[in-house]
């Protein structure tokens, strides 16, 4: 695989394979994991992969997580100071979209305007809505055919990395430390990491292949809390209910109405954070609100913790007859405030990014990772591009030259750890 054209192909054929086993995750499953039993049908097709590309060790363990060892090429006189590095994606697709049945479709030669997905008349990806595509000039464009998302959250991830092992592989003399592989179960659903062991897994520092744009390197997240106001009140029969009701339905109307004015997701952008009511349930006698506290500081997380408390004490003020109670649970961290500790693990992902001709940027997700909590565990785990735009919709695509770019952006990456521990 020594031309662009074998790279070129052996991306393109992984991906296409992947991206056609349906591994979507459930989130309303708590008696199993992983949630869905077809994920472990990817995975095991990639643990006979693995075997193919001479890893050792490659296994699905008993929650389907996928793990392999390759050993280091590393000089000599360098042995135990080039730390073991972690390579990690995962196999489930979004449970908000079907990953049923997926059929790429692959533009060739991308001239510009909107692409039309021949699946769903509906389904047209324009330009004006991604303007990502005016940088594709040239390029060869997989979508799906508009009925499905196509899965390259996170399936193209899981192909650079195949394709970067095959690469170092058949090119003995490229450095490397060892390296330890990753795949993961239900991250989409938040419970990528539940199970994940990482003193087995055994590496000093990490990065998922799970980013969008070509170049960026993640190392922000939210940090992200979770409330939930449970307000109870007094029913009867309405006929007869005068001084007597207390209806915890218009209480939550007006808790609604208090959050008016507050920063919320549809509002925000960059670095602001925002509070985001997202499950509302109940009747007359109890009502639930169920919300999303996000920040990049933790001054603002708290910030936002005593908003609420503040609305919740003007509500029994208000409603002195009904009870008011607020849980707030903290979720995860920025993985920034890890990641500072050990400044290298970016920096070395950013000086790749440029090695593979392009212009690298720090960028922030808004969301969380698996990254944040692997950091947190003792796990420094930034996140990488894919390459891949519009994940979690029928309208997703992906550029093969910019999963071209992230399989060398990791074989540089790899290299300069190995450089970088000879300095």
């Amino acid at each position: 695989m020594n031309s662009s054209k074998e790279l070129h192909d052996a991306l393109l054929n992984r991906f296409f394979r992947y991206v056609k086993i349906d591994t979507q995750s459930r989130e309303d499953v708590s008696d199993q994991f992983p949630s869905t039993e077809k994920q472990k049908d990817l995975a095991m097709l990639l643990v006979d992969e693995l075997k193919d590309l001479g890893l050792v060790h490659p296994e699905m363990d008993q929650y389907g997580y996928v793990t392999a060892t390759l050993p280091g090429r590393i000089p000599s006189g360098l042995t135990g100071k080039v730390p073991v590095v972690g390579l990690l994606a995962h196999m489930d697709t979004s449970p908000e979209v079907s990953g049923t049945d997926v059929k790429p479709v692959l533009h060739n030669n991308y001239q510009g305007g909107d692409l039309e997905l021949p699946g769903d008349p509906e389904q047209t990806i324009r330009v004006a809505a991604n303007p990502a595509l005016e940088k594709q000039i040239g390029h060869d464009i997989i979508t799906s055919d508009g009925t499905t998302l196509l899965g390259a959250d996170n399936k193209a991830g899981i192909a650079e990395i195949m394709t970067m092992l095959e690469y170092i592989q058949k090119n003995r003399e490229i450095d490397h430390p060892t390296l330890r592989v990753g795949f993961t179960p239900d991250e989409e659903v938040g419970q990528g990491t539940k199970y994940f062991d990482i003193q087995k897994f055994s590496a000093d520092v990490a990065y998922t292949v799970d980013g969008e744009e070509a170049g960026d390197v993640e190392n922000e997240t939210f940090n992200a809390a979770s409330a939930v106001f449970a307000i109870r009140g007094i029913n009867m029969h309405p006929g007869y209910a005068k001084g007597k009701m207390v209806n915890a339905v218009r209480i939550l109307a007006d808790l609604i109405r208090m959050l008016e004015n507050e920063p919320a997701p549809e509002t925000t952008s960059g670095r602001e954070g925002y509070l985001h009511p997202y499950v509302v349930e109940g009747g007359v006698e109890k009502a639930m609100l169920k919300m999303l506290i996000r920040d990049f500081e933790m001054e603002g997380i708290e910030k936002k913790i005593e908003r609420l408390k503040s609305i919740q004490h003007e509500l029994k003020e208000k409603h002195g007859r009904a009870q008011i109670h607020l849980e707030i649970t903290h979720q995860y961290r920025n993985m920034r405030f890890k990641l500072d500790e050990r400044p290298e693990v970016v920096e070395y992902a950013l000086e790749a990014v440029r090695r593979a001709g392009l212009q690298p940027r720090r960028h922030i997700i808004r969301g969380g990772t698996d990254g944040a909590r692997l950091s947190y565990q003792g796990l420094p785990t930034p996140n990488l591009f894919t390459g891949g735009h519009n994940f979690h919709s029928k309208r997703e695509w992906i550029s093969v030259q910019d999963m071209e770019k992230a399989v060398k952006t990791l074989i540089h990456l790899v290299q300069i750890w190995v450089d970088k521990s000879q300095e």
